[in-house]
């Protein structure tokens, strides 16, 4: 399929900005759903003065589908004055709606962010590509800026990649996708279909240097925000052929992840304060509504593990 001449520079620029990892920034808030601003300024500092790569925010990490349209406004707007132009910055600006998702994406763009991404429309039922590429359109010819949708890798369209892949290339200005899938042939398939047209992010914390393998150029998480400087570190070693490295970093990591995912929210909060002394607040119902408290001696010992198994020296 022929490219336009916006989708030519989208395609420069993903190259030039869109890569590494990433942290899906949290959203610090109150048990009253208001947003933390003191302690979002904190970490949005940190992560940039840590040498992230970028930032996403406002995706599923950071509460964004929970949030009111004007607290997502003040949110992104918080976040791109802090940054002040150090590092790119995607807005999730996926919402209930398309229109509330379009005044979003026309928002970002005002504000001077690097890009714009969205998850699929709410469904109920049968997830169906084609209502998701007619929304995703519409976000994405709200601005110029380059468009990053979400691939989620349990859906119908997955017999078909090729199929559903020229249908989201011909999306105005899209310029990559956010692979929300632990499907690694499936990532494959569609790094190969894009033959560099597109960046490709892996969403999946766990795979981030087995999904580098499979050809994405990124990855962008939660875990990230935690431990940022470790998995930046391991996937540049990696992806520059330290694969033992990566390979025991890996088997940590995912160890550690398989531990916390039942009370994921509140490991997150207490290792976020005893690492950083950034409080993030909880998580707005239905989500972490199951979480159980954290002992400290585990939270720590589960921290210092991934810190550990990323300075191990192990050579390529």
């Amino acid at each position: 399929m022929e490219m336009n001449g916006n989708q030519i520079n989208n395609q420069i620029n993903s190259q030039q900005l869109f890569k590494g990892v990433w942290p899906a920034l949290l959203t610090p808030t109150s048990t009253d759903g208001t947003v933390l601003f003191d302690e979002l300024e904190k970490l949005v500092e940190l992560l940039i003065t840590q040498g992230m790569d970028g930032l996403y925010i406002l995706g599923s990490t950071g509460q964004g589908v929970l949030l009111r349209e004007e607290q997502r406004r003040r949110i992104t707007e918080a976040a791109l004055s802090i940054n002040k132009g150090r590092i790119p910055i995607i807005a999730q600006v996926g919402a209930m709606t398309t229109s509330e998702s379009v005044r979003l994406a026309k928002h970002a763009a005002g504000c001077g962010a690097a890009g714009i991404s969205s998850m699929p429309p709410i469904h109920y039922g049968q997830f169906d590509a084609a209502m998701a590429v007619i929304h995703y359109r519409a976000i994405a010819e709200a601005s110029d800026l380059p468009f990053f949708p979400y691939q989620h890798g349990g859906a119908s369209y997955t017999a078909n990649i090729s199929q559903y892949f020229d249908a989201f290339l011909a999306i105005p200005n899209i310029a990559g996708l956010k692979l929300t899938t632990s499907n690694l042939l499936q990532i494959s398939a569609l790094s190969t279909k894009s033959n560099g047209k597109l960046a490709l992010f892996s969403g999946a914390d766990e795979l981030m240097c087995h999904a580098a393998m499979c050809g994405t150029v990124g990855a962008i998480g939660t875990m990230y925000n935690l431990w940022g400087p470790e998995c930046q570190s391991v996937r540049r070693a990696f992806v520059n052929g330290n694969v033992s490295l990566g390979t025991n970093f890996m088997m940590v990591f995912q160890e550690v992840i398989m531990k916390i995912l039942p009370n994921l929210w509140s490991f997150i909060k207490q290792a976020m304060w005893l690492r950083y002394r950034i409080d993030i607040g909880t998580v707005l119902p239905p989500l972490g509504n199951t979480n159980e408290p954290w002992q400290e001696h585990e939270v720590e010992k589960l921290v210092n593990l991934v810190i550990q198994a990323a300075h191990v020296k192990v050579e390529a």
